[in-house]
């Protein structure tokens, strides 16, 4: 009887919240429209959200709130201009570094301002991630990038963004360290989602068509939309186990909904919630607006070309190939040369 009951109470746990008119977590984030504006439309009437939306602008935002904030949405003035005055500055060294031609962190980097909003998840109401369930929390403890790991003898020692294969849903959609374009392209029938960050390309089908069967999995899922209004909305399903790199690995179970809402002549509200009900105690949410930007330009994301990296840092700290060298170095008769010397410069 309890399994039954646990059962017959999973899908509310994790339904997505109906689509009510939620407040935007800070309104400082969307300036009011021009009087008379109206949401642009394409030649076959669908509402026209073409156009580049990088999110690079609200970098310096966290993902999660500080925990210190509890449920609060908007930082106050002092605290605003804060962060701003330390984004300012950041923003100013790297361009400095740059332009006295120092390969620092300014070379790559695209550090942004800060939102009002004082961070990207809303739902829960403390704005972090639900806590994880007992498989979450395996999952997370299980995995291994070249942030946690020391020695790499296999290729599953790497993460799947260390091996530059996806960020997974709904990381692909937020920002990063860089290469942070967003590019909507539309047809009728078909709405198109370019990410310029390892060059994924989402496509959201709007002809009414079912999800594939459950064992067709994707990185970033399979998605299908259809119009609230002005709103695109999206659900995708068939993710491929543990992609995302979010709080813990995501099940095939995870699903994410999301909605795309004109708020002015070149702003979206961008909303997701996203339910795991394998990894995650609960569905969170993120809420964030988008500006579009027509000057932004994508760039190519090479990363590591021929995966250069992923086999030096295997070949250099394996125990199997360390044996090999010495066993080399054993056959020539020398005994192997140890560790090069590093000057450190005085100071």
């Amino acid at each position: 009887m309890k399994l039954r009951l646990l059962a017959a109470a999973l899908p509310l746990l994790f339904a997505v919240p109906a689509f009510a008119e939620d407040p935007v977590p800070s309104a400082k984030d969307y300036p009011a429209p021009p009087a008379g504006w109206k949401v642009a439309r394409t030649a076959w009437g669908d509402p026209d959200l073409r156009g580049q939306w990088p999110v690079d602008y609200m970098a310096a935002t966290p993902r999660e709130r500080p925990a210190d904030l509890g449920s609060r949405t908007e930082w106050t003035e002092e605290e605003y201009q804060e962060r701003l005055g330390a984004a300012e500055q950041r923003i100013g060294l790297e361009a400095a570094q740059d332009r006295v031609g120092i390969l620092g962190m300014g070379h790559w980097r695209e550090d942004g301002r800060p939102l009002w909003q004082t961070s990207m998840i809303v739902e829960p109401a403390n704005g972090r991630y639900p806590p994880l369930t007992e498989e979450g929390k395996r999952a997370a403890a299980g995995v291994k990038t070249s942030w946690n790991t020391v020695v790499f003898d296999k290729i599953s020692d790497f993460g799947v963004f260390d091996r530059c294969l996806t960020r997974g849903m709904p990381s692909s959609m937020l920002t990063g360290a860089y290469n942070m374009g967003i590019r909507v392209m539309q047809s009728p029938g078909l709405v198109v989602i370019g990410l310029e960050m390892i060059h994924e390309t989402r496509k959201v089908y709007l002809d009414g068509r079912a999800a594939p069967p459950p064992e067709v999995t994707d990185y970033l899922g399979y998605s299908r939309g259809h119009w609230d209004g002005d709103t695109l909305v999206i659900e995708t399903t068939n993710f491929t186990p543990g992609i995302s790199n979010g709080p813990a690995p995501n099940s095939d179970k995870m699903k994410v909904i999301e909605r795309l809402t004109p708020v002015g002549p070149d702003q979206i509200r961008y909303e997701a919630w996203i339910e795991d009900p394998v990894m995650l105690t609960s569905a969170y949410k993120i809420d964030i607006p988008w500006r579009r930007n027509p000057a932004y330009e994508f760039y190519e994301y090479a990363c590591h070309e021929g995966n250069v990296q992923i086999r030096g840092y295997i070949t250099s700290t394996s125990p199997r190939f360390e044996a090999q060298r010495q066993a080399k170095w054993s056959a020539q008769g020398e005994e192997a040369p140890g560790p090069p010397e590093i000057a450190v410069p005085p100071g």
